[in-house]
Protein backbone atom coordinates (compact mmCIF):
# COMPACT_ATOMS: atom_id res chain seq x y z
CA UNK A 1 0.00 0.00 0.00
CA UNK A 2 1.31 3.36 -0.81
CA UNK A 3 0.60 6.81 1.11
CA UNK A 4 1.16 10.26 1.68
CA UNK A 5 1.24 12.20 3.86
CA UNK A 6 -0.28 15.61 3.61
CA UNK A 7 -2.22 18.31 6.25
CA UNK A 8 -2.93 15.97 9.04
CA UNK A 9 -3.57 13.08 7.08
CA UNK A 10 -2.34 9.81 4.73
CA UNK A 11 -3.80 9.42 1.57
CA UNK A 12 -3.72 5.97 0.10
CA UNK A 13 -2.81 5.77 -3.51
CA UNK A 14 -2.03 3.17 -6.42
CA UNK A 15 -0.16 3.44 -9.39
CA UNK A 16 -1.16 1.57 -12.23
CA UNK A 17 0.92 1.76 -15.71
CA UNK A 18 4.14 2.01 -16.19
CA UNK A 19 6.66 5.21 -14.80
CA UNK A 20 7.24 7.29 -17.66
CA UNK A 21 4.30 7.47 -19.24
CA UNK A 22 2.15 10.25 -19.17
CA UNK A 23 0.54 10.77 -15.80
CA UNK A 24 -3.14 10.19 -15.11
CA UNK A 25 -5.01 10.90 -11.81
CA UNK A 26 -8.42 9.79 -10.96
CA UNK A 27 -10.65 10.79 -8.50
CA UNK A 28 -13.37 9.17 -6.76
CA UNK A 29 -17.02 10.18 -6.18
CA UNK A 30 -18.29 10.60 -2.56
CA UNK A 31 -19.06 7.47 -1.14
CA UNK A 32 -16.33 5.65 -3.42
CA UNK A 33 -12.87 4.47 -3.15
CA UNK A 34 -10.35 4.57 -5.65
CA UNK A 35 -11.66 0.70 -6.24
CA UNK A 36 -14.52 2.87 -8.44
CA UNK A 37 -12.19 2.74 -11.13
CA UNK A 38 -11.28 -0.61 -11.92
CA UNK A 39 -13.49 -0.93 -15.26
CA UNK A 40 -11.06 1.81 -16.69
CA UNK A 41 -8.19 0.49 -15.83
CA UNK A 42 -7.35 -2.46 -18.00
CA UNK A 43 -7.79 0.03 -21.49
CA UNK A 44 -5.82 2.51 -19.80
CA UNK A 45 -2.96 1.06 -18.25
CA UNK A 46 -0.96 0.33 -21.67
CA UNK A 47 -1.05 4.56 -22.04
CA UNK A 48 -0.68 6.08 -18.76
CA UNK A 49 0.66 5.80 -15.86
CA UNK A 50 -2.30 5.83 -13.84
CA UNK A 51 -2.88 7.26 -9.86
CA UNK A 52 -6.03 6.75 -8.40
CA UNK A 53 -6.28 7.86 -4.91
CA UNK A 54 -9.02 7.84 -1.74
CA UNK A 55 -10.01 11.24 -1.49
CA UNK A 56 -10.10 12.49 2.18
CA UNK A 57 -12.20 10.80 4.72
CA UNK A 58 -13.09 7.69 2.44
CA UNK A 59 -11.45 4.21 1.28
CA UNK A 60 -7.93 4.08 3.50
CA UNK A 61 -7.12 7.25 3.20
CA UNK A 62 -7.14 9.13 6.93
CA UNK A 63 -10.38 10.25 8.06
CA UNK A 64 -9.41 14.06 9.44
CA UNK A 65 -11.58 16.31 11.56
CA UNK A 66 -14.31 17.82 9.05
CA UNK A 67 -15.81 19.60 7.83
CA UNK A 68 -13.04 19.45 4.51
CA UNK A 69 -13.48 22.05 1.71
CA UNK A 70 -13.24 21.87 -1.88
CA UNK A 71 -9.87 23.66 -1.25
CA UNK A 72 -8.17 21.20 1.29
CA UNK A 73 -9.08 17.95 -0.52
CA UNK A 74 -7.44 20.30 -3.98
CA UNK A 75 -4.86 20.95 -1.90
CA UNK A 76 -4.69 16.82 -1.46
CA UNK A 77 -4.16 16.31 -4.92
CA UNK A 78 -1.37 19.09 -5.81
CA UNK A 79 0.67 16.91 -2.97
CA UNK A 80 -0.16 14.04 -4.45
CA UNK A 81 1.33 15.18 -7.71
CA UNK A 82 4.25 16.31 -5.85
CA UNK A 83 5.20 13.12 -3.70
CA UNK A 84 5.20 11.03 -7.34
CA UNK A 85 7.05 13.61 -8.59
CA UNK A 86 4.75 14.52 -12.00
CA UNK A 87 5.00 18.32 -12.73
CA UNK A 88 1.86 17.99 -14.93
CA UNK A 89 -0.67 15.38 -15.47
CA UNK A 90 -4.42 14.73 -16.85
CA UNK A 91 -7.13 14.53 -14.00
CA UNK A 92 -10.57 12.78 -14.17
CA UNK A 93 -13.17 13.37 -11.10
CA UNK A 94 -16.35 11.91 -11.03
CA UNK A 95 -19.10 13.82 -8.99
CA UNK A 96 -16.76 15.26 -5.87
CA UNK A 97 -13.60 14.48 -7.80
CA UNK A 98 -15.12 16.63 -10.57
CA UNK A 99 -15.69 19.28 -7.97
CA UNK A 100 -11.79 19.28 -7.12
CA UNK A 101 -11.09 19.13 -10.47
CA UNK A 102 -12.79 22.15 -11.00
CA UNK A 103 -11.07 23.98 -8.75
CA UNK A 104 -7.32 22.42 -9.71
CA UNK A 105 -8.37 23.88 -13.34
CA UNK A 106 -8.82 27.21 -11.76
CA UNK A 107 -6.17 27.55 -8.72
CA UNK A 108 -3.82 24.70 -9.86
CA UNK A 109 -3.49 24.91 -13.49
CA UNK A 110 -0.19 24.56 -14.19
CA UNK A 111 -0.51 21.44 -13.11
CA UNK A 112 -3.03 20.16 -15.46
CA UNK A 113 -2.06 18.63 -19.19
CA UNK A 114 -6.22 17.92 -19.76
CA UNK A 115 -9.13 17.86 -17.36
CA UNK A 116 -12.22 15.78 -17.28
CA UNK A 117 -15.00 16.57 -15.17
CA UNK A 118 -17.45 13.69 -15.02
CA UNK A 119 -21.36 13.84 -13.68
CA UNK A 120 -20.32 16.86 -12.29
CA UNK A 121 -21.41 20.44 -11.52
CA UNK A 122 -20.17 23.88 -9.82
CA UNK A 123 -22.68 23.84 -8.11
CA UNK A 124 -24.25 20.30 -6.27
CA UNK A 125 -27.63 20.47 -4.51
CA UNK A 126 -28.92 22.91 -1.83
CA UNK A 127 -27.50 23.42 1.90
CA UNK A 128 -30.95 21.91 3.21
CA UNK A 129 -29.97 18.61 0.80
CA UNK A 130 -26.99 18.34 2.17
CA UNK A 131 -27.43 18.92 5.79
CA UNK A 132 -30.55 16.55 5.97
CA UNK A 133 -28.30 13.56 4.22
CA UNK A 134 -25.41 14.62 7.00
CA UNK A 135 -27.87 14.40 9.38
CA UNK A 136 -29.18 10.93 8.27
CA UNK A 137 -25.58 9.54 8.52
CA UNK A 138 -24.59 10.97 11.60
CA UNK A 139 -27.95 9.50 13.65
CA UNK A 140 -28.26 5.98 11.39
CA UNK A 141 -24.45 5.48 9.77
CA UNK A 142 -23.73 4.53 5.89
CA UNK A 143 -26.46 1.77 5.40
CA UNK A 144 -29.42 4.30 6.08
CA UNK A 145 -28.97 5.86 2.59
CA UNK A 146 -27.30 3.27 0.62
CA UNK A 147 -30.14 2.14 -0.91
CA UNK A 148 -31.69 5.62 -1.89
CA UNK A 149 -27.91 6.27 -3.21
CA UNK A 150 -27.74 2.91 -5.50
CA UNK A 151 -31.21 4.49 -6.80
CA UNK A 152 -29.54 7.74 -7.72
CA UNK A 153 -26.45 6.29 -9.11
CA UNK A 154 -27.33 3.78 -11.86
CA UNK A 155 -30.85 3.16 -13.90
CA UNK A 156 -33.72 0.61 -12.74
CA UNK A 157 -32.22 -1.00 -15.88
CA UNK A 158 -28.94 -1.31 -14.78
CA UNK A 159 -30.16 -2.40 -11.12
CA UNK A 160 -32.06 -4.96 -12.70
CA UNK A 161 -29.26 -6.22 -15.62
CA UNK A 162 -26.01 -6.65 -13.22
CA UNK A 163 -26.79 -7.15 -9.67
CA UNK A 164 -23.17 -8.01 -8.76
CA UNK A 165 -22.05 -4.33 -9.63
CA UNK A 166 -24.55 -3.22 -7.72
CA UNK A 167 -24.05 -5.28 -4.51
CA UNK A 168 -20.20 -4.56 -5.09
CA UNK A 169 -21.01 -0.91 -5.37
CA UNK A 170 -23.35 -0.86 -2.41
CA UNK A 171 -20.77 -3.01 0.16
CA UNK A 172 -17.71 0.04 -1.31
CA UNK A 173 -20.29 2.89 -0.05
CA UNK A 174 -21.28 0.72 2.99
CA UNK A 175 -17.78 0.16 4.45
CA UNK A 176 -17.13 4.05 3.73
CA UNK A 177 -16.04 5.60 7.21
CA UNK A 178 -19.68 7.87 7.87
CA UNK A 179 -17.50 10.47 9.77
CA UNK A 180 -15.41 11.08 6.95
CA UNK A 181 -18.51 10.87 4.42
CA UNK A 182 -19.93 13.62 5.93
CA UNK A 183 -17.19 15.72 6.28
CA UNK A 184 -16.63 15.32 2.39
CA UNK A 185 -20.37 15.86 2.29
CA UNK A 186 -19.65 18.97 3.70
CA UNK A 187 -17.31 20.20 0.69
CA UNK A 188 -19.50 19.55 -1.59
CA UNK A 189 -22.26 21.66 -0.01
CA UNK A 190 -20.25 24.72 0.62
CA UNK A 191 -18.58 24.46 -2.78
CA UNK A 192 -19.92 27.12 -5.14
CA UNK A 193 -17.57 27.36 -8.69
CA UNK A 194 -20.27 28.95 -11.19
CA UNK A 195 -18.46 32.32 -11.21
CA UNK A 196 -14.75 30.80 -10.89
CA UNK A 197 -15.28 28.27 -13.97
CA UNK A 198 -15.07 30.68 -16.31
CA UNK A 199 -10.77 31.12 -15.42
CA UNK A 200 -10.24 27.63 -16.58
CA UNK A 201 -8.36 27.29 -19.62
CA UNK A 202 -6.79 23.84 -19.99
CA UNK A 203 -8.63 21.62 -22.36
CA UNK A 204 -11.86 20.50 -20.63
CA UNK A 205 -14.08 16.94 -21.28
CA UNK A 206 -17.34 17.05 -19.46
CA UNK A 207 -19.12 13.75 -19.67
CA UNK A 208 -23.03 14.18 -18.63
CA UNK A 209 -25.30 10.87 -17.62
CA UNK A 210 -28.14 11.13 -19.76
CA UNK A 211 -30.35 9.71 -16.82
CA UNK A 212 -28.33 11.83 -13.98
CA UNK A 213 -30.79 13.23 -11.70
CA UNK A 214 -27.79 14.32 -9.35
CA UNK A 215 -25.78 16.40 -11.54
CA UNK A 216 -27.81 16.86 -15.17
CA UNK A 217 -27.04 17.22 -18.63
CA UNK A 218 -28.10 20.80 -17.68
CA UNK A 219 -25.54 21.06 -15.42
CA UNK A 220 -23.22 19.70 -17.93
CA UNK A 221 -24.01 22.65 -20.62
CA UNK A 222 -23.87 24.75 -18.29
CA UNK A 223 -20.34 23.95 -17.29
CA UNK A 224 -19.62 23.72 -20.94
CA UNK A 225 -20.25 27.36 -21.61
CA UNK A 226 -18.68 28.44 -18.80
CA UNK A 227 -15.26 26.73 -19.98
CA UNK A 228 -13.91 27.98 -22.90
CA UNK A 229 -12.19 24.94 -24.10
CA UNK A 230 -14.65 22.14 -23.03
CA UNK A 231 -16.27 19.39 -25.24
CA UNK A 232 -19.31 17.74 -23.70
CA UNK A 233 -20.33 13.88 -24.42
CA UNK A 234 -23.60 12.32 -23.02
CA UNK A 235 -23.93 8.70 -21.99
CA UNK A 236 -26.47 6.09 -21.66
CA UNK A 237 -26.22 6.43 -17.92
CA UNK A 238 -27.04 7.77 -14.58
CA UNK A 239 -24.91 9.37 -11.81
CA UNK A 240 -21.93 6.62 -11.71
CA UNK A 241 -21.39 6.53 -15.65
CA UNK A 242 -17.76 5.17 -15.98
CA UNK A 243 -19.37 2.06 -14.41
CA UNK A 244 -22.86 2.02 -15.90
CA UNK A 245 -21.56 2.74 -19.30
CA UNK A 246 -18.02 1.44 -18.75
CA UNK A 247 -16.62 0.74 -22.40
CA UNK A 248 -18.48 4.15 -24.04
CA UNK A 249 -16.73 6.07 -20.55
CA UNK A 250 -13.28 4.44 -21.24
CA UNK A 251 -13.44 5.76 -24.92
CA UNK A 252 -14.32 8.68 -24.28
CA UNK A 253 -11.20 9.25 -22.27
CA UNK A 254 -9.50 7.78 -23.90
CA UNK A 255 -10.32 9.85 -27.41
CA UNK A 256 -9.85 12.87 -25.43
CA UNK A 257 -6.78 12.56 -23.87
CA UNK A 258 -5.33 11.05 -27.18
CA UNK A 259 -6.51 14.09 -29.08
CA UNK A 260 -3.58 17.19 -29.72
Amino acid sequence: MKYVEVDGAKLHYRMDGTRGKPVLVLSNSLGTDLDMWSPQIDALRPHFCIVRYDARGHGQSSVTPGPYTVEQLGHDVVALLDHVEAERAAFCGLSLGGVVGQWLGVHAPARLTKLVLANTAPKIGTPDVWNQRIAIVEDKGMSAISDALIGRWFTPAFVERDPSTIARMKTMLERQPASGYVAACAAVRDADLRDEIARIEVATLIVAGKHDAVTTPADAAFAASKIRNAKTVELDASHLSNIEAAPAFTAALLDFLASP
